[in-house]
């Protein structure tokens, strides 16, 4: 075993392998230690570090023999060289590891038959990251990275078939679970949500390949078609010399990844919002870091100064809403004097066209009340992405029931809780719609977000819950202080004059 400030790394002299990689800061789902190594799939897949070779039965035979290990010593400190050999006489396998501070060590494999070096490939099976999830869970979100020498950011291959691919696909694309990458590369290796295993290639011949290999699990009763298929990847060099590399493994952490040469901060992707989303994420980890030391309450401070900063725009809803109520009688005059025309009458347009000089008339802009939910939506999606992929957030608490904030609420509080704030808000709103038919479809809004949102993380909801309660003591303040425009009351219809004989 080999202990640095971060990890506690396990090998075994049989085969010269990882069997467990413990991330010392993270626990697992079940509050276990991490071990980012999947021992019951690597107990049929192979484990960490074993080699390959373009001789199978060489494979085999190396990785079941014992390793002479230099140190011998069970446990050991970091900085430290742990050096692995086996020799039959015929075949010599060696395995070095070097061991500093941090989450990244140099190995260097290699295969020498008497005379000269052989090609070799060193292999991580059965997946990486938290394994107590569900395995339907560790699939969705395990995926390939790699980048090649010269391009700017990591590709990202998420080897899991999509419905139609299930079926239909025939060929090793990365749909059905099959890559191959040619050198020369930058980085590649695997990840999963919060987690990273990623090899940095030493020579521009190392290529690498990945493939979904399924397992079955101890007393797995179910389907062939569902057994669990974790990634297994391979870094190779088809060139007869040693295999040298540098191998990641740890989180997803911004300042860990900025600080690994080349930097790994792109691993952590916020999507089109990034813009939004990676400030939300610095603001957060601000005020969870300077005032409240929890992020539930980072979220819903954070949410308070938002929607503060969002205030202005929703005075102007607010008064959209008014005049909208105010010219509504005359709407619907207009509405009613072309009711009797089906939709695809042309004098339905007349109808249209009245509306629309209504508007211009008394200057308003039927499309200023969506403003602000269309300003929310880069925050909603920014929150839904720093909520998914910051790590600081995996297994944070809130209060009570809210035990992991990146996790949906277990027992359906939020959601709830959201929907009836939702509800109330929207009836303290003025309407920005004269049509019936339209305002059943507002008030009906809150019960289709409530569903959408029962299966989110729970501080996403968190966020829009927050949202609605500053909302509503906004409309209060609002609907004290902000007088109503009157109602106008269309003029009735002119006679016609009649002329004199």
């Amino acid at each position: 075993m080999v202990e640095n400030d971060v990890a506690r790394v396990t090998f075994s002299t049989e085969g010269a392998v990882l069997k467990s990689w413990i991330l010392k800061k993270f626990k697992d789902e079940k509050g276990h230690p991490l071990d980012v190594v999947n021992a019951a799939a690597c107990a049929e897949l192979g484990f960490p570090m074993s080699l390959g070779s373009l001789d199978p039965e060489l494979g085999k035979k190396l990785n079941s023999a014992i390793y002479l290990a230099a140190p011998p010593s069970a446990s050991l400190s970091a900085p430290v060289k742990l050096e692995f050999v086996f020799s039959d006489g015929k075949i010599q396998a060696r395995k070095a590891f070097s061991f500093t501070t941090g989450y990244a060590i140099h190995g260097e494999v290699s295969l020498f038959d008497g005379q000269r070096n052989l090609p070799a490939e060193v292999a991580w099976p059965g997946g990486l990251g938290d394994h107590s999830l569900a395995p339907e869970l560790t699939a969705i979100s395990e995926q390939a990275v790699f980048q090649a020498v010269g391009s700017e950011t990591p590709q990202v291959e998420s080897l899991t078939p999509s419905f139609f691919g299930r079926f239909f696909s025939s060929e090793p694309t990365p749909a059905n679970g099959k890559l191959d990458v040619s050198g020369p590369l930058t980085l590649a290796g695997l990840e999963d949500r919060y987690f990273a295993g990623i090899f940095f290639p030493e020579s521009a011949d190392q290529a690498f390949r990945i493939r979904r290999i399924a397992w079955s699990p101890p007393d797995w009763k179910g389907k062939e078609s569902e057994r669990p298929k974790p990634l297994t990847a391979w870094l190779r060099s088809d060139a007869p010399k040693p295999l040298p590399f540098r191998l990641f493994v740890g989180p997803k952490d911004l300042e860990v990844l900025r600080a690994v040469n080349p930097s790994l901060e792109r691993l952590v992707d916020f999507g089109w919002f990034s813009f939004v989303a990676r400030p939300l994420f610095l603001g957060l980890r601000s005020i969870h870091d300077h005032w409240t030391g929890n992020y539930g309450w980072a979220i819903v401070l954070l949410t308070i100064l938002i929607n503060t900063a969002l205030f202005p725009i929703k005075l102007k809803q607010i008064r959209s809403g008014q005049e909208m109520q105010r010219i509504a009688p005359i709407l619907k005059g207009i509405q009613d004097k072309y009711k009797h025309y089906k939709f695809n009458d042309p004098r339905k347009q007349r109808m249209n066209q009245e509306i629309m000089k209504v508007y211009q008339e008394h200057g308003i802009n039927p499309l200023s009340g969506c403003l602000p939910m269309l300003i929310q939506l880069p925050f909603l999606y920014g929150f839904y992405k720093v909520l998914d992929l910051a790590i600081e957030l995996r297994h944070a608490p809130w209060m009570l029931w809210v035990k992991d904030l990146s996790a949906r609420d277990p027992y359906y509080v939020l959601p709830i809780i959201m929907t009836v704030t939702m509800f109330i808000l929207q009836k303290m709103t003025p309407m920005t719609t004269a049509d019936p038919a339209q305002q059943r479809m507002f008030m009906i809004m809150p019960l289709f977000m409530g569903f959408m949102f029962i299966n989110f993380a729970s501080g996403l909801v968190l966020y829009w819950l927050t949202g609605n309660v500053v909302g509503i003591a906004q409309q209060m303040l609002i609907n004290r202080f902000m007088p109503k425009l009157p109602p106008l009351v269309p003029s009735p219809p002119r006679k016609a004059a009649v002329k004199g004989n």
